[in-house]
């Protein structure tokens, strides 16, 4: 932010562009410095090797690819939030409003079309690259470098065509990651954009990182109550649920591991704080950390077949690599405590066409990895069966919705063509669907309409802009999605 107030401005530009030719000039030593951000900045630019003469920044992108890689980008679904709190005032005090990746290339600008038309001259538009790295000192740079809200004002820009320019940004951060995902920049003519703009500025990425952190935490509660199942299989022996980014969302006896964990680069060995090893094991969509060599009572078999490309399966807390067939036998069997034979298993995966010979076959090579878990005469499973597919049959057996909507994560098994898992599939999408539509909050509906299944139901996306307020996140990407349904 601006150290200078806005009284001794005049003054402090005309000192400002003396310590300006001093420094780019070359001179090792001078009277008066600009303020210690903007020290720092010119020295990281100097350093860089950025020319103070140049006449505009570098184009990064060019304009056919910018449409694709902003639609790729993290930061898109947050321009509805942007745009609707700074566009209207931007455009109305002769400025612009740009919105910049964590490299400082621009993803996205709009604003008054007469300072446009002046930002065009010096790269203030899609495409261009504004880190220090590339054009010096300048706004979204500066905070993306500092990682903190900063004004630069005229000559504080080490390139001299840019003095006539002032800028404010903000960067955004994601809470998930701790990284830096971009910058939210008002630039104008020096003399137009009053140093107080950073304020608003800072308060918009805030407020973007406040959905953020929204959505992180819906994530999270759908995390723990799709795979909190593999805690309890561990039976009370120390062990966390990881998200992709490292984070510990929910764990037994952990409070010394922290709240983040480093993620190896290869392999499942993961070194705790003190220098205690553990186990890392992939979930799909999470991790399960544990310790080594633990010990219980019985065998306890998870399944994670809902919305799973690859169903993923764990004896006692240990990953099963397991092909769409068998998944499908234990599915079945899951789902018929009571067993099966060869012929019916063969019937219910392949119909009329079915060879019970295949079917002994297939079990043969599943008890190699599973051994006396998987008993005979008739077909069953013999140990603790924790299923989600189970658990949300058990939820639709209730009145509630805000449970079901938690506890789906996806059809089952989609790439199955079994002819009686397609049906349960089938059964309990829309069994689901149901529940949500007629009894269903925003949070539940919203739950469903993240999984990839829902993203582009329109009858959900529907309900949730008649029940959400129009500023909403979640109401806000349910109309950009129903949009791009309706297109033709």
């Amino acid at each position: 932010m601006s150290a200078v107030p806005v009284s001794e401005l005049d003054a402090y530009s005309v000192r400002l562009r003396r310590m300006h030719e001093a420094v780019t000039g070359g001179e090792r030593s001078v009277d008066e410095a600009p303020r210690n951000v903007i020290s720092a900045s010119w020295r990281r630019s100097l350093d860089a090797g950025i020319d103070p003469e140049v006449s505009s920044a570098p184009l990064a992108f060019e304009g056919e690819d910018i449409r694709e890689i902003r639609s790729a980008h993290p930061l898109n679904e947050l321009l509805p939030l942007v745009t609707e709190t700074l566009l209207e005032a931007t455009k109305e005090s002769a400025h612009i409003l740009m919105v910049a990746d964590a490299e400082g290339r621009v993803l996205w600008r709009d604003g008054n079309h007469q300072i446009m038309d002046r930002a065009d001259e010096v790269g203030l538009a899609d495409g261009f690259h504004w880190g220090e790295s590339a054009i010096g000192t300048n706004g979204m740079g500066t905070a993306l470098e500092t990682r903190r809200p900063v004004h630069i004002f005229a000559a504080e820009h080490l390139v001299k065509v840019l003095h006539l320019w002032s800028c404010s940004a903000a960067p955004i951060v994601d809470p998930d990651s701790g990284d830096v995902l971009g910058c939210i920049d008002v630039s104008g003519p020096t003399r137009t954009l009053h140093p107080a703009t950073v304020a608003l500025v800072e308060a918009t990425a805030r407020l973007a990182e406040s959905h953020l952190t929204l959505r992180m935490i819906e994530r999270d509660e759908r995390l723990r109550s799709r795979h909190d199942k593999h805690l309890r299989a561990l039976h009370g022996e120390p062990g966390a649920l990881v998200t992709m980014t490292g984070r510990i969302v929910s764990g037994d006896h952990t409070r010394q591991w922290g709240h983040r964990i480093r993620l190896p680069e290869t392999g499942d060995q993961v070194v705790l704080p003190g220098g205690q090893a553990a186990l890392l094991e992939p979930l799909g969509d999470s991790f399960l950390l544990r310790l080594p060599g633990r010990a219980h009572g019985g065998p306890v078999l998870t399944l994670s077949f809902l919305g799973a490309e690859r169903p993923s399966a764990h004896l006692d807390g240990v990953r099963l690599s397991l092909s769409l067939r068998h998944a499908e036998i234990l599915a079945l069997l899951a789902l018929n405590p009571q067993g099966m034979t060869a012929d019916q298993l063969s019937f219910h995966l392949y119909g009329d066409a079915g060879n019970p010979v295949t079917i002994r076959a297939e079990i043969h090579r599943l008890r190699a990895q599973l051994g006396p878990t998987v008993a005979a005469k008739p077909y069953r499973l013999v140990c603790t069966v924790e299923a989600d597919f189970l658990d949300l049959r058990r939820l639709l057996a209730t009145d509630e919705a805000s449970p079901v909507g938690r506890g789906y994560g996806g059809p089952l098994l989609p790439r199955s063509e079994a002819p009686t898992l397609r049906r349960i599939r089938e059964e309990l999408e829309g069994q689901v669907r149901a529940r949500l539509l007629l009894r269903g909050g925003p949070d539940d509906l919203w739950a469903y309409a993240e999984t990839e299944y829902g993203k582009n139901d329109m009858n959900i996306l529907e309900r949730l802009v008649a029940m959400l307020p129009r500023g909403d996140h979640r109401a806000v990407a349910a109309r950009i999605r129903l949009a791009g349904i309706n297109l033709p």
